[in-house]
């Protein structure tokens, strides 16, 4: 048993440095290559120098022929999307060798800590949703940065639309003046039109990014300006009012349901923490489940469905819409 013990270990160590060499060693998007190849160069901060040209990555030549492949593919171009939102700058391909290589480590960890064929496939499957998990995190957290710093934003645009400002001087000065996540979304809007695309265009690129409604509101408010005319920079100042009030009051909520929010996660997560964690420290005790035929099976398919029943019910209760 113990050969199989240091094969496991060095599989597992492989595919970590396999893991780590996809992480940083992909090719740079597309689009992002362009932009900085032919737009102006970031902006820089008051306070910052010169920002150095960022180091180019290597290519890899299985994400190459991979890319290529699923190139044009519905899948490929929802996932392009996913990571664009999460900010991730690896291509769909480098993605999908992550997933592979991660369900790999999930699957020789659990074999190597329970040796359990049904925890087996279970670590693998975990290892492969685990990326995407993690992108999904990302999304959340950088929307609800982005929603943060929005009224910020508008604020800056609409003492900019009253100096006398363009709507693309003003989405500069958010560029120049914010910090990211929003300063670098601005930036890509003002390198699209810089690069010919009309400014429709390049704000519903944003909103394919951000998807946030009070980024769209901005974006509403725009177009139909450029269309009907007005005072944009009212227009502006009520919509940064609305979605100060809104960020507020979702913050509040978040503060009174956070215990309850806890609870959730919690019911879901501990049974299961403790299962596995009972398995490896008796394992005869736990397999008890197993080999009582139906009856066991029986009993842990109704102990994950009320678990799943109960995460929702307060998950429901606690998501208040403002």
């Amino acid at each position: 048993m113990a050969w199989q013990t240091y094969v496991l270990i060095g599989g597992g160590a492989l595919i970590v440095i396999l893991l780590l060499l996809y992480i940083f060693g992909g090719e740079e998007e597309e689009v992002v290559e362009r932009l900085e190849r032919y737009a102006a160069a970031p902006p820089v901060r008051r306070g910052e120098g010169p920002s150095r040209p960022a180091p180019s990555r290597r290519a890899i030549p299985l994400t190459e022929s991979l890319n290529r492949a699923i190139a044009g593919r519905g899948f490929a171009e929802d996932l392009r999307l996913q990571l664009a939102r999460a900010d991730l700058k690896i291509t769909p391909a480098e993605f999908l060798v992550m997933q592979i290589l991660s369900a790999g480590l999930g699957l020789l960890l659990a074999q190597l800590i329970f040796r359990f064929l049904p925890l087996t496939l279970l670590g693998a499957v975990a290892g492969f949703f685990a990326p995407r998990l993690y992108v999904a995190w990302r999304q959340r957290r950088r929307l609800q940065a982005f929603n943060a710093q929005l009224g910020d934003a508008i604020n800056l645009m609409v003492n900019g639309l009253r100096a006398g400002y363009s709507v693309l001087q003003a989405m500069e000065a958010v560029a120049r003046e914010l910090p990211p996540p929003i300063s670098v979304e601005f930036d890509r809007v003002v390198k699209e039109q810089q690069l010919g695309l009309s400014l429709e265009q390049a704000l519903q690129n944003m909103l394919r990014r951000v998807r946030s409604d009070d980024l769209e509101m901005l974006v509403t408010a725009i177009l139909i300006h450029r269309e009907v005319g007005g005072n944009l920079a009212e227009i502006l100042d009520t919509i940064s009012f609305t979605i100060r009030e809104r960020v507020r009051i979702q913050g509040e909520i978040r503060a009174l349901t956070a215990q309850q929010t806890l609870s959730g996660y919690v019911l879901m997560f501990l049974p299961i923490a403790l299962g596995l964690i009972l398995f490896g420290i008796n394992r005869n005790y736990m397999l008890n489940f197993f080999n009582s035929g139906i009856l066991g099976y029986f009993m842990i398919s109704c102990t994950l469905v009320m678990m799943l029943i109960g995460y929702f019910v307060i998950r429901r209760i606690v998501r208040i819409e403002v």
